[in-house]
């Protein structure tokens, strides 16, 4: 029965990735005993479960069928077995949160860090990058986005303060051209696009006028769909850019870029953790919810 199980959630695994050599990596075992375990359950059963390619793994009519069935079944199991680490000592166990790169190093990492010293045998994974992932589809505890952006069928806490845009650009960029004195003004100059991961557009750099919302549309020779790379653009004289504030961090300060339009920047809601309403929290999780609810409010 154990090596049944086994088998079951090696195809289960194989089949959400759509990969051996990712399925392999995320067990912990070998490619070659994944293979061989997938090719016994489907000589037990006397039925294909996987069409392979030299290029690509998807599950068959029936395999489709029996992921349904008993995909959230094994979830369920570990859920549970992850529940029984109440009974120890501290809690254990693996918490998997998708996030951006910027609030991984300005927040979850120096808030979470003190808990992991705290409790050795939790594991934390973070899956850092700019566009979105299906937490529920891709097996993660929760997201962590900013507050506008979160399905309404999420359970979401804030984890950040609120956030302000900034446009900035560098001192050597304004000894060529005038200052913008309103965001209309930012049609005639350079400006640092953003290409949107998620829609593939560029992003319309959204300022407030007199409560309402003030659309611009911005030009320049650069383009990128990296915050960072923005950053260092920015610092390189290449044009203005347009970020949260905390993205231009002490180079505001030092005077390395230069601020503009900032009665033009409002406040709005920062980075939340979210994770679906039906999850059970683990304890492992619920100590990650803990500290950085906790934290929030120091």
């Amino acid at each position: 029965m154990k090596r049944n199980l086994n088998d079951l959630l090696y195809y289960v695994t194989v089949a959400r990735e759509r990969s051996f050599t990712r399925a392999a990596a995320r067990l912990g075992v070998t490619q070659p005993a994944l293979s061989q375990a997938i090719s016994a359950l489907e000589e037990r059963m006397q039925i294909r479960l996987l069409t392979r390619t030299t290029r690509s793994v998807s599950p068959t009519a029936a395999g489709e069928r029996l992921l349904l069935s008993v995909g959230d079944r094994i979830d369920e199991i570990e859920a549970e077995l992850d529940m029984l680490s109440e009974l120890r000592d501290k809690p254990a166990g693996t918490v998997r949160i998708t996030c951006g790169p910027d609030v991984l190093r300005t927040i979850l990492l120096p808030k979470l860090t003190p808990l992991m010293h705290d409790y050795p045998d939790i594991h934390i994974e973070f899956d850092a990058n700019h566009g979105f992932r299906d937490i529920v589809a891709d097996r993660f505890d929760a997201g962590v986005r900013l507050g506008g952006t979160i399905d309404k069928d999420m359970i979401a806490m804030p984890v950040g303060p609120s956030l302000r845009m900034a446009a900035v650009a560098s001192p050597d960029y304004f000894s060529r051209f005038p200052v913008p004195r309103t965001p209309h003004e930012l049609t005639q100059h350079r400006c640092i696009n953003q290409r949107m991961v998620k829609s593939g557009g560029l992003y319309v750099w959204d300022f407030d006028q007199d409560g309402g919302d003030l659309n611009v549309r911005v030009s320049g020779q650069v383009t990128f769909n990296t915050s960072e790379h923005i950053v260092y653009a920015a610092l390189a004289g290449l044009g203005i850019a347009f970020l949260p504030e905390e993205e231009f961090g002490e180079y505001i300060k030092e005077g390395r870029l230069i601020r503009v339009l900032e009665a033009w920047c409002k406040p709005f809601p920062g980075y939340y953790l979210y994770y679906p309403s039906r999850k059970q929290v683990s304890p492992a999780f619920s100590l990650v919810l803990g500290t950085l609810r906790v934290n929030l409010t120091r």
